[in-house]
């Protein structure tokens, strides 16, 4: 891991240095299969829960015949075609739910199941609890669906998935005033201290809940270490607590922080790192 870092050091003293382009190994001709970069879905491709922007298709389908692309997200598979498209045709590895559910070019080659991990006593023990605690939250408005399961892990929602755009914006802000998904996850910890889970903090409205270990690191059990000599990963919520902190710190990978959320700025960093050019602009998420 350390070598990699050197390189990102190399790279930007010589752009200090001489003010100019410091080509990266990927921008040598042909396909460099030895360098991967992995990317979130919300607030690093997309804006969060919309659709990917024509540009950054086209952007990641060039990059793509420089280098290895896949992306993680925590959402299911259904979820991340809603926003990306066909994701498992369009990455070389396609992480749903952490890395729970995986693709490479297009197969599916690993799944793993929550209820096969916890058992069906303790998943119902979690699933009360929270919608016993969900409600008796006092909080603005709820709508529905407070509890999903997913294929690997729980995303408990305090207002509800069937908010609409503007309420789950006016959640947001209300959350980050009054710590609303903090405090719930702290409970949570001390209630089921037993079953070793973890907590992670993404989106607007909503938390995951899954076995500790699950995390986005998990996707890397599919990329064997001698395969490749580096592996970046670019996400938004790199904060401790979000669901990208394990990855973005993991020692296996460069970790590039989307710290505003925008899409155009994950290109940017990609432009600079890789050489290709990102798009003038990108079209907005309500014209495509």
């Amino acid at each position: 891991p350390g070598s990699w870092w050197l390189k990102i050091f190399v790279l930007a003293a010589h752009r200090r240095l001489e003010g100019g382009f410091c080509p990266h190994p990927s921008t040598m001709a042909g396909k460099n299969k030895r360098i991967i970069v992995l990317f979130d879905v919300d607030g690093t491709l997309t804006e969060p829960r919309k659709v990917v922007s024509p540009e950054t298709v086209e952007y990641l389908k060039a990059l793509r015949e420089k280098i290895c692309v896949g992306v993680v997200g925590g959402s299911d598979l259904v979820k991340q075609k809603e926003q990306l498209g066909d994701s498992p045709n369009m990455f070389d590895y396609c992480f749903s739910e952490n890395g729970l559910l995986a693709y490479k070019d297009g197969v599916k080659i690993g799944e793993t199941s929550l209820v096969g991990h916890l058992g069906e006593a303790n998943l119902k023990r979690v699933i009360n609890w929270a919608l016993h605690y969900i409600a008796d939250l006092d909080i603005p408005i709820k709508r529905g669906t407070f509890v999903e399961f997913r294929q690997g892990m729980l995303n408990l929602s305090p207002i509800g998935r069937n908010c609409s755009r503007e309420e789950r914006n006016e959640f947001e802000k209300f959350d980050l005033a009054n710590d609303i998904r903090k405090t719930m996850v702290a409970k949570m910890r001390e209630e089921f201290a037993d079953l070793n889970l973890t907590y992670s903090i993404g989106g607007q409205i909503s938390f995951d809940c899954f076995p500790s270990g699950w995390d986005k690191t998990y996707c890397l059990r599919y990329l064997p270490e001698g395969d490749y000599d580096e592996i970046h990963f670019f996400g938004d919520k790199t904060f401790e607590g979000g669901n990208d902190f394990e990855i973005y710190t993991c020692e296996r990978t460069i970790g590039h922080s989307v710290e505003d959320a925008d899409p155009m700025t994950t290109l940017k960093q990609l432009a600079e790192l890789f050489g290709l050019p990102a798009p003038a602009k990108l079209t907005p998420p309500d014209a495509h």
